[in-house]
């Protein structure tokens, strides 16, 4: 496994890192969600990335983490990179959803209730509150780093402008912001193609990337049909048949290139984001310790050649996207 260092911080994460978004809840498979954590760890994997808002239901994933964690990891704690995030829905009423501090610091609380720990190494506010003073937002998790419920503060998906006044504000109060977590994939290049890109470099903030694999579809599992199996058969909202077939067409034209690369197309989608200079790491989410071993696969993958680079491009480059949720 490769570390990156995350921006201008000491804090070094695993190019590949573990998110418990689908993964993990009430209903899924807790032998495979306990193989996986195991395995991850064993690669090298030591960030796990969570949120409370993660399952479904809301909630379970941090549960269930909490539980195989005391199980398997109890004296690994200083090991392992635990991250969470608040900012979505999470409870009825005015005060289980949005950016106010009243929700931010009550929903820490409830997600360290449940994973049973003290403490998360990297608190997110997990998404922009048009409705909350941003200065009210990013306080709130500079108190939670300043309360020592965290060590780190975090971003996530908030555009150019809103980052760089978010990372002013918490510097101002010596609060360590270290990362921006954000779309990004092959299929969807919002951050360089809109000013998010040029204030992480500039702010000096490492970047994680949620979906690099675009919810599955850049996989070989959509090259011919819809499985029936597939997320996008389900229809849960994340993934939609429609969101598919307008993308099919660039699906296969990348399929030919990773072809002559001689691996999988999901290899060479995970190892394209894990080149780009400004990575500090890729978040996966496995559904199988299978997939798990696969996605391993893109550590070893070689260098793009220029020509690769520009074919690519030339498939995906003004493809455009936007901020999603994750």
């Amino acid at each position: 496994m490769e570390y990156r260092r995350c921006g201008n911080s000491g804090l070094q994460l695993p190019a590949l890192s573990l998110g418990l978004w689908h993964n993990f809840g009430a209903n899924d498979d807790h032998l495979d969600a306990r193989q996986m954590l195991r395995d991850a760890f064993d690669a090298g994997i030591t960030h796990f990335d969570l949120a409370n808002n993660y399952g479904p239901p809301p909630g379970s994933a941090e549960t269930v983490f909490g539980r195989l964690f005391r199980q398997d990891f109890g004296d690994l704690r200083d090991e392992l990179v635990i991250s969470t995030k608040a900012g979505h829905l999470m409870w009825p009423g005015p005060y289980g959803d949005g950016g106010s501090r009243k929700h931010l610091l009550a929903s820490l609380e409830q997600s360290l209730k449940r994973m049973k720990l003290d403490y998360v190494d990297i608190f997110y506010t997990h998404r922009p509150d048009p409705d909350t003073p941003l200065e009210e937002t990013i306080g709130a998790v500079a108190t939670a780093v300043e309360q020592g419920k965290a060590l780190y503060a975090g971003i996530s998906k908030y555009e150019g402008q809103a980052t760089a006044e978010a990372v002013r504000i918490l510097r101002e109060r010596h609060i360590p912001v270290v990362i921006h977590q954000h779309i990004y994939n092959l299929l969807n290049r919002w951050p360089e193609q809109t000013q998010l890109s040029q204030t992480i470099d500039d702010t000096r903030l490492g970047c994680i990337c949620f979906s690099p694999l675009a919810q599955g579809m850049l996989t070989e599992k959509y090259l011919d049909r819809i499985p029936s199996e597939s997320r996008a058969a389900r229809d849960d909202g994340f993934l939609t048949t429609d969101q598919v077939m307008n993308n099919v067409e660039k699906i296969r034209a990348l399929a030919e290139i990773a072809k002559e690369r001689g691996e999988p197309l999901n290899t060479m989608a995970l190892a394209w984001v894990l080149q780009r200079p400004q990575v500090t790491s890729a978040l996966i989410g496995a559904r199988t310790p299978q997939q798990l071993a696969g996605n391993l696969e893109a550590l070893n993958s070689p260098a793009f050649s220029d020509d690769q680079l520009q074919r690519i491009d030339a498939i995906t480059g003004a493809s455009g996207g936007q901020a999603q949720a994750g």
